[in-house]
């Protein structure tokens, strides 16, 4: 149940039952009002033209009638003067195949292709009824995604930052605590990977944020609704995602530096470790948590620091690999202290729960 109710599911089963609604109406009006025998190039054409967005249908539709009236033509042509065999169909494929590389049309140019076998393989072409269910299928596709509750937004993005937040002060707090004690090359790599399934996690937030700024695009749904601005449609989601990537890079490079360490240094200040590691699992805790406080850890940081940099013994210490460790934490900080760790650009389980 709980796989049922999550956005993406969700907008599954509306996108394809909106397919069955398009293709079926197509295909009943085809029948009932056209009185069409063999009712087939309607509702194909209204599944081409449902998509997850109004925009997108509205694109996807016209490529798809103009590249299955191409077709038609095609296939009108060769009929006409070269008649149907085995070389004619190839040769139409290969045009129709040809066809649909043209730039302006390659979403759906395979169309061209596919309009000419049902014309070839039909016992009566009938070219100006086909035309006709061809311009309804395509009506029927944009109309029922425009009617038929087309998205408007998406908060899927909150729960990717959520997410890439909760995984990044995880592994913040597990560096602190294994540094506190010992260090493990092959932990440091299983930190490596895991920096790299935030990247890969993050990669799916930015198509999330792309379509839902489609989504608004072409949608009635806008002047349906008196007051459509709202904190939600405001966020610069595409900031936030920004800076996340930011923070990645850092806290990878972060790992490196100290897996690094690992063979450099046979010993670590203990002042230096105690101070480090405090701060480190705090900040992984503060990340996490959507009302932590981040900016807090800066003062800490900065006293440790200039504690640090008072130190007599500071020439005898691997102090490059000291400030590496530092910088890191600090860059890192400065990342999450604007509006990437904030509650309103994510998505709590109390969000979820509302």
């Amino acid at each position: 149940m709980r796989r049922l109710k999550e956005p993406e599911t969700t907008a599954d089963l509306l996108l394809a039952s909106k397919a069955v609604i398009a293709g079926t109406s197509a295909w009943a009006l085809s029948v009932g009002v056209l009185g069409t025998d063999v009712a087939f190039m309607a509702p194909w054409t209204a599944l081409l033209t449902v998509h997850a967005t109004v925009h997108r249908s509205l694109s996807r539709g016209v490529q798809a009638a103009v590249s299955s009236a191409v077709g038609m033509g095609l296939a009108f042509v060769i009929l006409y003067f070269l008649g149907v065999n085995i070389w004619t169909f190839a040769l139409v494929l290969f045009i129709g195949l040809m066809g649909a590389r043209l730039s302006w049309i390659r979403d759906e140019g395979i169309a061209i292709a596919t309009t000419a076998i049902f014309i070839f393989t039909s016992d009566d072409p009938m070219f100006a009824d086909r035309f006709i269910e061809l311009i309804l299928g395509v009506s029927v596709g944009i109309v029922v995604n425009m009617m038929v509750l087309p998205p408007l937004r998406d908060r899927q993005a909150a729960r990717y930052v959520d997410s890439i937040n909760r995984r990044m002060g995880a592994v913040l707090v597990d560096m602190a605590d294994e540094f506190s004690e010992s260090w493990d090359v092959e932990q440091a790599d299983a930190w490596l990977e895991e920096t790299q399934s935030m990247s890969e996690e993050l990669n799916s937030a930015w198509q999330t944020v792309r379509l839902a700024r489609e989504s608004r695009r072409e949608n009635p749904r806008r002047l349906l609704r008196r007051k459509f601005r709202d904190e939600d449609d405001d966020f610069d989601y595409e900031a936030v995602l920004n800076r996340i990537d930011e923070g990645i890079s850092h806290l990878r490079n972060l790992t490196r530096t100290m897996r690094e360490a690992t063979w450099a240094i046979s010993s670590w200040d203990d002042r230096f470790r105690k101070g480090w590691v405090r701060i480190a699992h705090d900040l992984g805790e503060a990340i996490a948590d959507p009302d932590g406080d981040v900016q807090a850890q800066n003062e800490r940081l900065d006293e440790l620091v200039t504690g640090m940099s008072h130190a007599g013994n500071l020439p005898n210490m691997q102090w490059p690999m000291y400030g590496a460790m530092l910088s890191s934490l600090r860059h890192i900080i400065q990342i999450f202290s604007d509006v990437t760790s904030s509650r309103a650009s994510r998505q709590t389980p109390e969000d979820n729960s509302a």
